[in-house]
């Protein structure tokens, strides 16, 4: 006499279950440790000033995704890497008063090369560009068109200088 047994799965279909999760638990546990690393980072770092941190550039500066953890000595606030361009104070590249930014600044009387064009920082705000500039600090004075938003502009005086910067990817620093 044959015993029928009802099965909801069959045999095959439960052999490979089993081994996916066999799998899963190896690819979670054994290649990414990530509960042996949190408990590192809980062990070494203070939770109430990430919390305080995270707050902060809530409220002092626009969220951005690739900003870069920095050093609290470097006074830097936080950084990213963005497209840098140059420009010169030309009908062709600004507005009907090209000398005058957008702030109200004359870069023309002024003379020297420490502005610079962004459409995502407030006026006012230090920004540094070591890789190209060194520890030379610019002030956001002007603005850009708004399809540029992560994007900076920075104001030279001479045309063919602009024009030989061209186009760079580099690492800004926002200043406290």
């Amino acid at each position: 006499m044959e015993i029928y047994i009802n099965r909801a799965i069959s045999i095959g279909i439960a052999k490979t279950i089993n081994i996916l999760l066999i799998f899963v638990m190896f690819f979670e546990f054994i290649l990414f440790p990530a509960p042996v690393l949190a408990q590192e980072v809980d062990k070494n770092t203070n939770l109430s000033d990430l919390i305080k941190l995270s707050y902060t550039f809530k409220e002092d500066a626009p969220q951005f995704i690739n900003k870069l953890p920095e050093n609290e000595d470097s006074k830097v606030k936080w950084s990213g890497v963005f497209a840098v361009t140059a420009y010169n104070s030309e009908a062709g590249q600004c507005d009907d008063a090209p000398c005058i930014t957008a702030n109200g600044f004359n870069l023309c009387e002024n003379g020297v090369e420490d502005s610079i064009a962004t459409n995502m920082l407030p006026f006012g705000t230090k920004v540094r560009i070591p890789e190209l500039f060194g520890e030379r600090i610019f002030i956001v004075r002007d603005r850009m068109n708004k399809r540029y938003y992560e994007h900076f502009d920075v104001w030279m005086v001479d045309h063919s200088a602009a024009v030989k910067f061209g186009l760079k990817i580099a690492k800004v620093e926002i200043l406290k």
